[in-house]
């Protein structure tokens, strides 16, 4: 019978000891070979299983075990020991009857399992003896780099760039970390956590998604938009419907939130005239500002979003400008 090397991979984010059966099986049936002790070492010793870190190189160890013993495993480091698994790979190839290699996966990721890296390096660099930049700031002094980075990932979109939107992303989660890193340090009773942020979504989504997650029988986006409205309007308690619209959109996305808010809600208010019937003279600030929001109306009504249509606009009158600069000048 050929004799066996199992290269044993597990997951470094999951907790130490949490193997699927056929990897507790092979480690308490067999010696088991390390790099370096670890937590993970300790927690397989302590299960009953024989575990050695060797003192030379680890291939000829293995290959000692695996003719002695007919099998060893190999536990493999937080990082694979890809380098190990390359030259054992590589040995074998030229001697196939000294054993065969077989890779095992104790535990394996979870989909979002980098968030956990994402919120261990959060951690470090937020912490003294990090980055002393981060560690000095305030949720006040970042507000300004949330907006910029949630328009950078805007721009992203725009331009139909999915790599530049990941990273982008990436920019966005680094806000959304930073945030809930500072919400640690506050005083007790004001204290929350990355996971309270994570926590808090989960419930909510899982509120509002009764068609998903409960035996509501919506199936119609319009149904499935009530309810969301509904659910909302229970959670929240609201004065008014547009309660929950940040006053500090950019005016153009405000004006049109405003209307769409009112709108669903069957209400209709006249719209400030540019020029009042009792020929009374508006100041030329708020004749404008009548104008304007009489145009975010006549883009709503031809389903469009005045926003994107006047950046649309901005930025081509930008290129132009750009078009004008590089022209020869008489």
């Amino acid at each position: 019978m050929t004799a066996r090397v199992v290269l044993l991979v597990t997951s470094p984010r999951l907790p130490v000891g949490l193997l699927t059966a056929a990897a507790w099986d092979v480690v308490r049936g067999n010696p088991v070979l390390a790099g370096a002790e670890s937590a993970l070492t300790a927690a397989v010793r302590a299960a009953g299983a024989e575990v050695t870190v060797p003192d030379g190189p680890p291939v000829p160890a293995l290959l000692h075990a695996a003719a002695a013993h007919g099998a060893v495993v190999w536990l493999a480091g937080p990082a694979g020991d890809e380098a190990l698994a390359r030259e054992l790979g590589l040995r074998l190839a030229r001697e196939p009857g000294l054993a065969e290699l077989e890779l095992m996966y104790g535990s394996w990721d979870p989909p979002g399992a980098r968030l956990l890296d994402a919120v261990e390096v959060m951690d470090r660099l937020a912490s003294p003896g990090g980055d002393p930049w981060k560690w000095a700031q305030t949720h006040r002094s970042l507000a300004g780099y949330l907006i910029e980075e949630c328009y950078e990932a805007y721009d992203a979109i725009g331009a139909d760039d999915t790599d530049a939107l990941r990273e982008e992303l990436g920019d966005v989660l680094l806000q959304v970390l930073l945030h809930a890193r500072m919400a640690e340090e506050l005083p007790d009773g004001a204290r929350w956590t990355v996971d309270d942020v994570a926590g808090g979504l989960v419930d909510k989504m899982i509120r509002r998604n009764p068609h998903v997650f409960a035996d509501d029988r919506a199936t119609t986006l319009d149904e499935i938009t009530a309810n969301w409205e509904r659910i909302k309007r229970a959670e929240k308690a609201r004065d008014s419907v547009l309660d929950g619209i940040a006053p500090s959109l950019p005016a153009l996305a405000l004006a049109a939130k405003i209307l769409d808010r009112a709108g669903r809600a069957g209400l209709t208010v006249p719209l400030p005239a540019a020029d009042p019937p009792d020929g009374a003279r508006l100041d030329p600030e708020a004749r404008l500002g009548a104008e304007l929001l009489a145009a975010v109306v006549a883009a709503r009504a031809a389903d469009l979003d005045p926003e994107a249509a006047l950046r649309r606009a901005a930025l081509a009158y930008a290129d132009a400008i750009r078009a004008a600069e590089r022209a020869p000048h008489p």
